[in-house]
């Protein structure tokens, strides 16, 4: 099977699915695309089933050949998309034939972009997935975790589609405002003080560079997390989206690569529809936070997947 090569695969460039289940009994971290809505966009405009294979761009710089005439889409970061120099537009699907160049430039805004193509890429898969994790060396082209490099070739098949489509306009979110994210409270929130709670809502934090896959660092006027109760003695299962407050009062935020166990305070989860909001937020870009019900959440995640999973 012949598909596309990587010519420059750009500072990280992972395949992703829909992610590892089953596994974290054992410490495995579900991985998957940090951007929810973005890949299921993208996969979802090629008529590709959910969590089909597909490649997280961060920050752009990929060029790719095609050996074969198929159909791509790309959604998520505002970076400029071309084939053979001519521009194609972002958040839409497009035709690629053999010998063509795909170029990915860098993000003007936004933090990754999803690139898939129809039917999906192919891979081996581990632990039933081929969702890219590389602190455990699991997953991806070759797996064992590596990001995309020059020379690879993402696998897959020719296919042929009847005309260009985009996502309407309203579904495509503005990077350059302000992330304004939703929040359940819960955990251990009702441990907190209500200045300490309500000081978390009413500022801003800041993204710390020492974000990654694993979690999103706040930065901002500490928090006084509540000494935990005498009955824990142990760290509980933690999920993704979960808002953990350490001793130094910056919460982190739980992402697509986090661990499995946490001992940390946890003030609530963040709405799973909003990390990916926050994973196109940039180094020292300021979020806000808001307050949602649980069952105001699972009424739109229910929507969500109803539309994309049918």
């Amino acid at each position: 099977m012949t598909g596309l090569q990587v010519l420059q695969p750009g500072p990280l460039s992972l395949l992703q699915d829909g992610g590892r289940f089953g596994w974290q009994h054992l410490g495995v971290s579900p991985a998957g695309p940090l951007d929810l809505s973005a890949a299921a966009w993208a996969n979802h405009l090629l008529g590709n089933h959910w969590g089909s294979p597909l490649l997280e761009v961060a920050l752009g710089g990929l060029t790719l050949r095609s050996q074969v005439d198929t159909w791509v889409a790309v959604c998520g970061a505002d970076l400029p998309i071309s084939v053979d120099g001519l521009p194609r537009p972002n958040w839409s699907r497009f035709a690629l034939h053999a010998g063509q160049q795909l170029h990915l430039g860098f993000a003007r805004s936004g933090q990754r972009a999803y690139l898939a193509v129809a039917g999906g890429f192919t891979a081996p898969p581990q632990l039933g997935s081929v969702a890219t994790q590389q602190r455990e060396g699991i997953g991806g082209l070759h797996g064992d975790g590596r990001a995309l490099q020059t020379g690879d070739l993402l696998r897959c098949a020719s296919a042929a589609l009847a005309c260009v489509a985009s996502v309407p306009w309203r579904y495509i979110p503005d990077y350059q405002q302000l992330a304004l994210l939703r929040v359940i409270t819960g955990g251990d929130a009702l441990s907190f003080n209500e200045d300490q709670l309500q000081s978390f809502f009413a500022q801003h934090w800041s993204l710390s560079p020492q974000s990654n896959r694993m979690g999103a660092r706040l930065c901002g006027t500490p928090l006084l997390a509540p000494a935990l109760l005498p009955a824990r003695q142990w760290s509980q299962g933690v999920s993704s989206g979960a808002i953990q407050v350490p001793g130094d009062g910056q919460p982190i935020i739980l992402m697509a690569d986090r661990q499995s166990m946490g001992g940390y305070p946890l003030l609530g989860w963040l709405h799973p529809l909003d990390l990916g909001r926050l994973a196109q937020v940039p180094a020292h870009h300021e979020v806000g936070f808001t307050a949602i019900s649980l069952s105001d959440a699972q009424a739109e995640l229910r929507c969500f997947y109803r539309f994309f999973r049918g």
